[in-house]
């Protein structure tokens, strides 16, 4: 499989985007949560630009190889989504097909909540639609326990300071505790290492947490999803309550939920095959 590395521009910035299959086919665009980068898909890209995909995984803003601003602000949900939009119109074409897992999955709800004429489909693995999360915040205090890193990464200098310890140790863990055996191998947990150490990389990369609590989108009179929207969800997530799932749900038009009761947070490594299936069977219409 050929591989091409690009740095495209979208929404002032610079996106390090790793591009694979059938230029002609329709376009599917990979978004990675934290603590990930478009590595956290190296088990899809290769299947999807087999099956005729045209397929983008960026390294979002603050990963990685991709610019990484120093406001805050920068990593806003509206400032997120607008990179999604424009990575879209810089590949010239009309609508694309979007895929978010965690903190990807977060800026693709809301991709598709701002920008529904760009997309052709929505799936969204392990994560909340905005809304919900916001509500669950509120009222469900296992979540909020479980949450706990949220605030802890509000403080200034800290957080960055104990992430790095003892070679990203509390990084490592956060992958492989909560995660089934073998889903990370010691190569890539190296490589993973490698992207967090990028100058200014951790920083980019909290300041997603921080820019949620501190810079809320803007209100909206509806957050309603349009899009056809698939919700792959691995029931065993420690996370995020399980209940949000067809919480989500509920504020989409026209969606489904499959829910894998045998897989954790990070369902796409632990069920690659499944999710592959459900992505190329959910959007084999744009083959159509």
């Amino acid at each position: 499989m050929d591989i091409n590395h690009r740095y495209i521009t979208t929404n002032g910035i610079n996106l390090h985007v790793v591009e694979a299959g059938d230029q002609n086919g329709p376009l599917i665009i990979l978004l990675h949560g934290f603590p990930e980068y478009r590595a956290g898909w190296r088990r899809q890209i290769a299947f999807l630009a087999a099956q005729g995909f045209w397929v983008w995984a960026p390294d979002q803003r603050g990963y990685n190889l991709s610019e990484k601003p120093r406001e805050i602000a920068a990593y806003n949900l509206d400032v997120l989504a607008a990179d999604v939009a424009g990575l879209i119109r810089a590949s010239g074409r009309e609508r694309a097909i979007v895929v978010g897992h965690d903190w990807g999955a977060l800026a693709a709800w809301w991709t598709a909540v701002v920008y529904p004429n760009l997309l052709s489909h929505l799936i969204i693995l392990n994560a909340p639609h905005p809304a919900v999360m916001s509500q669950t915040f509120r009222q469900n205090w296992r979540q909020l326990l479980k949450s706990w890193y949220i605030f802890f990464f509000q403080l200034p200098f800290l957080p960055e300071l104990v992430v790095r310890t003892n070679n990203w140790r509390m990084m490592v863990g956060s992958l492989t505790r909560s995660s089934r055996r073998d889903s990370f191998s010691d190569a890539d947990l190296d490589q993973y290492r490698e992207a967090w150490s990028r100058p200014y990389a951790i920083t980019g990369m909290l300041n997603w947490y921080r820019a949620i609590l501190r810079h809320p989108p803007a209100r909206r009179e509806s957050a309603r999803v349009t899009v056809p929207t698939q919700i792959i969800w691995g029931a065993r997530d420690t996370f995020l309550e399980v209940e949000m799932a067809d919480k989500s749900l509920v504020w989409c038009d026209n969606g489904r939920l499959t829910l894998i009761p045998d897989a954790t947070h990070w369902v796409q490594h632990e069920k690659a095959e499944q999710v592959n299936a459900l992505i190329a069977q959910f959007t084999a219409e744009d083959h159509e």
